[in-house]
């Protein structure tokens, strides 16, 4: 590698770690960071801190300027294509041209076929020079959910377990706190803030009563709850409690629950009368069909999909091929018992070759506890 490109590495890296300073609050758009660079020193950095807000190129030639510096002839990097179309805020290709900027080096091309290398074109008709793909494996990686969902226009799903040894996340009489130890609580809080929404059965909240909230905890006190996340329930018989934190707490507005035709009509009055969106969904093979829910949240702009459903309801999206990636979080403990609830129960497979696997697998530790990420063969 040349003195050069060792320098643009370094420079993209910065860019791509500016990008995640957006985790949690970019979505539904993409994470992207952005640093302007001229004769060989920073003068700019920024990164897209929310959905309206500038792009992450507007923020750095904005940090350039308050800085009192001229970002004419600079190289900026940045770790997406930058936009060429009117969205919330102007195409950010029309500002790198009226700045001056003489070379953009990106990340990743745009995901959207529908704009994928338009702005490379535009930016190189008005004599701009261009350069693309470094580090667009870590980048694309990072912007796993805005990739499918520009593209596919439904959430990009991940099926969180916290297990024993022995794939148990619960006994028989649905006991299950705490299987993992704090640093996996932790781990799956930080999913939780990564998600635009978290899903669960009936059977969750009537044996655990979650609040699926996002929490974390700074400068020895709490912040509170991600006021974004949406919280999904598949209910079909309408059968949450009342009382239940999900729908009762200050977040009510944010809980949806999803309910099939046959749904007692009184009991979705009731959900409804306490501020709860109710969704009539239609049914498949005697279930929710989640393919009609996943295309429902996808247009409402739920890019992200946090599923920490039962083994019911983790089956359903795995072996459906709803699911995209999954996080297991295993214990170093065994429970036993063939009445158990398992992390991934449903029907299973017929055939041993039809089993689901994963690829890019990578293990983490975690206290006690390990860590299994992988994306799900075949996505």
């Amino acid at each position: 590698m040349s003195r050069q490109s060792s320098t643009d590495l370094s420079h993209m890296r910065t860019a791509l770690m500016l990008a995640r300073r957006g985790y949690g609050s970019a979505s539904p758009n993409p994470m992207v960071g952005a640093v302007l660079v001229k004769q060989g020193k920073v003068i700019g950095k920024g990164w897209h801190h929310r959905a309206g807000c500038p792009h992450g190129e507007i923020e750095a030639l904005l940090n350039a300027k308050a800085q009192g510096n001229n970002p004419a002839g600079a190289t900026l990097y940045v770790t997406l294509e930058p936009c060429c179309t009117h969205g919330r805020t102007p195409p950010c290709t029309e500002a790198i041209k009226a700045a001056g900027i003489k070379k953009v080096i990106v990340a990743a091309t745009d995901p959207n076929p529908a704009h994928a290398g338009k702005a490379f074109k535009l930016l190189e008709r008005a004599g701009i020079q261009i350069q693309h793909g470094l580090l667009e494996a870590e980048v694309s990686r990072l912007n796993d959910a805005f990739n499918h969902w520009i593209v596919q226009r439904t959430p990009f799903v991940i099926v969180k377990a916290a297990m024993t040894l022995d794939g148990k996340i619960a006994m028989a009489s649905g006991e299950s706190k705490w299987i993992t130890g704090e640093k996996s609580r932790a781990y799956g809080m930080k999913l939780r803030q990564g998600a635009d929404a978290i899903l669960v059965g009936i059977n969750t909240v009537l044996a655990d009563d979650p609040s699926l909230t996002w929490r974390r905890t700074e400068g020895g006190g709490r912040k509170a709850e991600k006021s974004r996340l949406r919280r999904i329930i598949l209910d079909s018989q309408a059968r949450t409690p009342l009382k239940a934190k999900v729908v009762s707490d200050e977040f009510v507005g944010l809980t949806t629950v999803v309910v099939s035709k046959s749904a007692p009509v009184q009991r979705v009055k009731q959900l409804r009368k306490r501020g709860v969106n109710v969704l009539v969904a239609p049914e498949r093979k005697g279930k929710i069909d989640l393919r009609w829910l996943l295309k429902r949240l996808g247009a409402e702009g739920v890019a992200s999909l946090l599923v920490e459903g039962g083994g019911e309801v983790n089956a359903s999206f795995l072996l459906a091929g709803y699911a995209h990636r999954v996080a297991f979080f295993y214990a170093p403990k065994i429970l036993g018992g063939r009445d158990a609830r398992k992390g991934v129960a449903g029907e299973g497979i017929g055939k041993l070759a039809d089993m689901i696997k994963l690829r890019d697998v990578e293990w983490r530790r975690l206290g006690e506890d390990l860590l299994l990420t992988g994306r799900v063969d075949g996505d």
